[in-house]
């Protein structure tokens, strides 16, 4: 399980047309892939590999 870098909820995908981040669901703070690239499991890290690019903005 992925945790929020503020609170230790937990982080969930968040997919919007032009963008994938990490939200928290407990506190509800976003990240971009690459502040949380360190934390990657292998569960969500197939749940990314789904989708054919992301967007870094």
């Amino acid at each position: 399980m992925m945790e929020c870098k503020e609170c230790q909820g937990r982080l969930e995908v968040l997919r919007a047309c032009w963008k994938v981040r990490m939200k928290c669901s407990q506190c509800g703070r976003e990240f971009q892939i690459h502040e949380v690239y360190d934390q990657l499991d292998d569960e969500t890290e197939a749940l990314l590999d789904r989708y054919p690019s992301i967007i870094y903005d």
